[in-house]
């Protein structure tokens, strides 16, 4: 086939390409601009093309048959390094501009990263932002994200990584829960109260602590002295898989709960009482939410200067009194 008779499918081939990571004519139309019977029509036209069954269609999937993935597995690499070129030539215009889709979890999206973003567009107005907050692990390459905010402790190696800020989890209650139940002096106690827990998966009802080994007396031991480590065992009325949901029930006095430290509520004024306190200040909880936020994208070999322009936008924002509600919570 001459390039000339190659031409018109291009698109339909980029089109496949799509189908095959997102398994969903309606997210590959939704990503295309296109609606689902349109994508749906110039798949079926690209098959009466080739003179072979590219998808495999039924009621509850879309798949690939061994010529589309044998199709697609080819393509795939030019398609890429097309994507790539046309970024670099896009940046040689000086002002950093095209879309960027971006996902971030939902209470760390809506309480410091839409403020960011509107400052951002605000100072480069030729780059616009598709932004999904959601709690779940998306698949960026798959899905068609350039970006995921996150915090963990490990990001995937099969991503660039940049640090955004340090980030860690505290425990906290109302004072008037612990006025009616009393306040825990040792993780150990935290069996006889009614914790919130974040719904992730069969870790979340198991709490570790960490704090440094103790001397005759209460003095702490040297801190590289082996820390002094208690698994606890919690239960309680709640379970979300939202951070902003657990800190409205904290603060409604339903028990005792961790939460990352962007989902705190703001420091109360001069005059005013805390709506939340620290529980155990002494100790760390280990290994729950993760201790540093990143900013994700997977590997290519080179990332748009709109791509870069939000990272350091964001390095700056969140470095600025990200903490400071953490900083500001009394101890109980």
């Amino acid at each position: 086939m001459s390039s000339d008779q190659l031409a018109p499918l291009v698109a339909d081939l980029h089109l496949l390409t799509v189908l095959a990571a997102t398994r969903s004519f309606t997210e590959t139309a939704r990503r295309l601009g296109l609606s689902k019977a349109s994508a749906s029509m110039r798949i079926s036209e690209l098959e009466r093309s080739a003179g072979v069954l590219l998808v495999r269609r039924t009621t509850r999937s879309v798949g690939l048959t061994e010529a589309g993935q044998q199709l697609v597995n080819d393509m795939q690499p030019a398609f890429s390094r097309i994507s790539e070129s046309y970024s670099a030539a896009c940046d040689l215009a000086g002002t950093p501009r095209g879309l960027i889709r971006l996902t971030a979890p939902v209470a760390l999206g809506r309480q410091h990263l839409a403020p960011c973003i509107a400052a951002f567009l605000q100072q480069f107005p030729d780059i616009h932002i598709e932004l999904e907050l959601t709690d779940r692990f998306v698949n960026l390459a798959n899905e068609g994200f350039d970006l995921a905010i996150r915090h963990t402790n490990a990001p995937p190696e099969t991503h660039v990584a940049w640090v955004l800020c340090e980030t860690r989890s505290q425990l906290a209650a109302s004072p008037q829960y612990l006025a009616r139940r009393g306040t825990p002096a040792h993780p150990s106690e935290l069996t006889a109260h009614d914790c919130l827990l974040y719904l992730r998966d069969s870790h979340a009802a198991s709490w570790t602590f960490a704090r440094p080994g103790r001397l005759p007396g209460g003095k702490r031991k040297p801190a590289d002295d082996a820390m002094e480590r208690v698994g606890v065992h919690v239960t309680g009325s709640l379970k979300a898989n939202n951070s902003e949901v657990l800190r409205d029930a904290l603060l409604a006095g339903l028990g005792i709960g961790l939460l990352p430290d962007f989902s705190m509520p703001p420091a109360p004024g001069a005059d005013g009482p805390p709506p939340l306190v620290q529980v155990l200040p002494d100790w760390q909880v280990q290994g729950f939410f993760g201790e540093r936020i990143y900013a994700l994208r997977p590997w290519s070999a080179q990332v748009p200067k709109a791509v870069q322009c939000l990272v350091g936008h964001l390095r700056q924002s969140f470095a600025r009194g990200f903490t400071a509600a953490l900083k500001n919570l009394p101890a109980g």
